[in-house]
């Protein structure tokens, strides 16, 4: 296990967190493992069958024979295909990996937008195509994504176990698809109730200038209409369950309501197309956290989904039936993709009669807010289950065993 105790060394280096530990007789080694760290090679650039661009990359010296798959999270429908969010707290992810001893691979998806089933689908070729370029099978496949690439993550080791060793889903709409577009939605509906007359459009219908000027037009407005306002902003914020730090009210509010209304703006009109219709609809619904209940659930707008929407969002949905190892970890205080996605896939996975998922919640505000530590410590767990091999010099403190929930 040398390429998982260097992985735990590393992580200790570039992050001064304590997700894990290394006790002192084993930091001694540390200097020695950096001189014997595997060489990244060049990685390379491809094509996949359904048009998604693949990035592969395989050690040139010190492989130790598995692969990491990384999924990436949403990316806006009118950005050019690429391979997004391979950094981490400045670290290039390829780079890490390989010098972890792990070869790398990730693609574009063959789309941006709501491209959760296509991703599902390019990483299944990704993970084909790098067989051919390796000229074989890895020992272990390890599946990560983050956001969306968290719900690829987690469809793929429930409906593709015998491509994957594990998987490790980070913040990611795992628990209920629907619940994700109606959270979506109502903070929109109750943005426009709370700040009458800022944003264009509407729930279900996002004009082409609002995003256009999003950034340069309407953040500011948004911004000095919450400023001017802090009380309404609070009721928002209320109603819509939507996350803040409470100790740092003020700045947080406003980073939530815009983080959250950004996919309103980007995310609505792409989703529609891609389903058939809206799948939004509060019809029925009712609001609580205001001053004033009864004025706000009689004067919100409401709207009702389609059909046709409806059904196409069933795909889309977890079953908690797992059969590998998952790991999950979720920022209590997410306001983009909401922590009670983690209970809601606990209790199917509990229906299911399974019990290979372990649950990292981390105590902190933000939308995949992790350190370096804690994704490579949540990795150095998976690897372990995966291998049910003890990690030479590595001990678990009690602060993240406390944290992991079955």
């Amino acid at each position: 296990m040398r390429q998982l105790l260097r992985f735990v060394l590393l992580s200790t280096l570039v992050c001064a967190s304590s997700l894990v530990s290394v006790p002192a007789h084993a930091q001694t080694k540390v200097a020695a493992l950096q001189g014997t760290l595997p060489t990244p090679g060049v990685c390379t650039d491809g094509t996949l069958p359904h048009g998604a661009l693949s990035l592969i990359c395989i050690p040139t010296k010190g492989w130790n024979g598995d692969l990491v798959v990384f999924a990436h999270g949403y990316v806006a429908y009118n950005q050019p295909l690429d391979f997004y969010n391979l950094d981490i707290n400045g670290i290039y992810i390829p780079t890490l990996a390989q010098q972890l001893g792990f070869a790398f691979a990730t693609t574009s998806y063959r789309q941006n937008g709501l491209a959760v089933l296509q991703g599902v689908e390019d990483v299944q070729e990704l993970v084909v195509a790098f067989r051919t370029a390796a000229g074989r099978a890895p020992g272990h496949t390890y599946m990560i994504g983050a956001s969306e690439g968290g719900i690829v993550t987690t469809l793929l080791v429930e409906r593709k176990p015998q491509l994957f060793s594990g998987g490790l889903a980070m913040c990611g709409p795992i628990g209920n698809f629907q619940r994700q577009i109606n959270y979506d939605g109502d903070f929109r509906v109750l943005f426009d109730y709370f700040f009458p007359g800022i944003l264009p459009g509407s729930a279900i219908h996002i004009p082409q200038d609002l995003i256009d000027h999003w950034d340069d037009t309407y953040v500011p407005l948004v911004t000095a209409a919450v400023n001017a306002n802090p009380d309404a902003a609070a009721q928002l914020i209320a109603t819509a369950n939507a996350a803040i730090d409470p100790q740092q009210a003020a700045a947080t509010t406003l980073e939530t309501i815009t983080g959250v209304l950004w996919y309103s703006v980007f995310a609505t009109n792409d989703a529609a197309a891609k389903l058939g219709g809206t799948p939004y609809g509060n019809r029925g619904r009712w609001y609580s956290g205001s001053k004033n209940d009864v004025l706000l659930n009689a004067k919100v707008v409401r709207f009702t989904e389609a059909p046709m929407a409806q059904l196409a969002v069933i795909p889309y949905e977890t079953s908690g039936n797992i059969t590998i190892p998952l790991i999950t970890m979720h920022t209590r205080g997410d306001p983009i993709i909401p922590f009670w996605h983690e209970r809601l896939y606990a209790e199917k996975v509990h229906l299911s009669g399974d019990g290979s998922k372990l649950q990292i919640p981390i105590n902190a505000y933000g939308h995949c807010a992790f350190t370096t530590n804690q994704v490579l410590g949540a990795f150095a767990l998976l690897v372990h289950r995966v291998t049910g091999t003890p990690v030479d010099g590595l001990t678990l403190n009690q602060g993240l065993m406390e944290q992991v929930t079955r």
